[in-house]
């Protein structure tokens, strides 16, 4: 990302000050990151330790953050002071842990001082700022990256992300009270998707889940990776409803599942007993052993994606999305129908 900016601020001479701010407590993800990251997975290839991580140094930055050692966006403010050295400790550490790797710290240290100079203008305490834009009465949109499924906490750990994509993660991420927050969106795709290793119970490796992943586009943003692709979850739905009391859904990709004759939701866990379970368990070991209880449901071969209001959806369409919000009892909002900006469903 800091080179994308460097080289457009370089060529057009664009100024974002004033547009975008970076918090000062943000941790920096340096490329000594990403290499760890690359030898843990490679170790861990073959072993039940193999996350299938990005490799783009996440996991790695949290563990110094969580180790306070690391370094963070307000350290660039006192360059010369902090950086070069802290830096340095961190490059050592690393290498003592985890084994000796190429790496430049000189030019990485000559890389961030020009990045620090571009910066700076845009690093600012976010905190103070986002809580005077509330206390102002200005609309604030938050957006989560990843999924409550991807959680550290909450998620199929340990194949899950480093950060709370949950509701936490707002309050914790931006230092707001959950008080302030008067409106949960779930973002919902018609079905479900996973990049990596973990369980995944109502995936479909047969040519339906091909189908899904070729016309979703299902392929990872950052790694190109195909996505693991299967049928909606409803177990997993209302266990993420449950931390993070949504008001309202909006659902994607539903003209994805147009042609489909038969559309298969999952209902229920059963564990090895034949019990059903309460809820998306913690334990691995439980997903692992457990059963999909299904309701299979008609589908509708009809093109949905220039429809623009619910009652011209197909019944079957219509039906699809009444049933996601029976089962979780918050309202169906917004319904998206294709790739355009446009194709939306509203409801009220």
């Amino acid at each position: 990302m800091l080179d994308n900016y460097n080289k457009i601020s370089s060529s057009k001479k664009i100024n974002y000050g004033g547009r975008i701010w970076i918090s000062d407590r943000a941790n920096v993800l340096f490329d000594f990151h990403k290499i760890i990251d690359g030898k843990k997975e490679e170790a861990a290839k073959g072993t039940a330790d193999f996350i299938g991580t990005t490799r783009q140094g996440i996991g790695p930055c949290y563990s110094d953050k969580a180790a306070r050692i690391n370094l963070r966006m307000g350290d660039l403010l006192y360059f010369e002071e902090t950086v070069p050295k802290k830096l340095k400790s961190l490059v050592e550490a690393a290498k003592r842990s985890f084994g000796e790797f190429e790496y430049d710290l000189e030019a990485e240290i000559t890389r961030y001082r020009n990045y620090a100079s571009l910066l700076k203008p845009m690093i600012i305490d976010t905190v103070v700022y986002v809580n005077k834009a509330i206390k102002a009465g200005k609309k604030v949109l938050i957006e989560s990256a990843n999924a409550t499924m991807l959680d550290i906490d909450f998620g199929t750990y340990p194949f899950v992300t480093s950060s709370s994509p949950s509701i936490g993660g707002a309050f914790t991420g931006l230092g707001i009270p959950p008080q302030v927050l008067n409106q949960n969106i779930a973002i919902v795709k018609a079905y479900t998707t996973r990049v990596g290793e973990g369980p995944f119970l109502t995936e479909d490796k047969g040519p339906d889940g091909v189908r899904l992943r070729e016309r979703g586009g299902e392929f990872g943003t950052t790694t190109g990776r195909p996505r693991r692709c299967g049928w909606l979850d409803i177990v997993q739905l209302r266990y993420c409803q449950m931390i993070n009391g949504w008001t309202d859904i909006a659902i994607t990709k539903l003209d994805i599942l147009s042609g489909f004759n038969e559309i298969k939701v999952c209902l229920a866990y059963k564990d090895r007993n034949g019990k059903e379970l309460e809820s998306y368990p913690a334990q691995i070991q439980t997903l692992e052993g457990a059963t999909v209880l299904w309701k299979t449901v008609p589908g509708w071969a009809t093109d949905i994606s220039q429809v623009r209001k619910f009652e011209d959806l197909p019944k079957e369409a219509q039906d699809y999305c009444l049933l996601i919000e029976q089962f979780l009892d918050i309202p169906v909002k917004w319904i998206g129908v294709g790739a355009e900006s446009d194709a939306i469903i509203y409801r009220g």
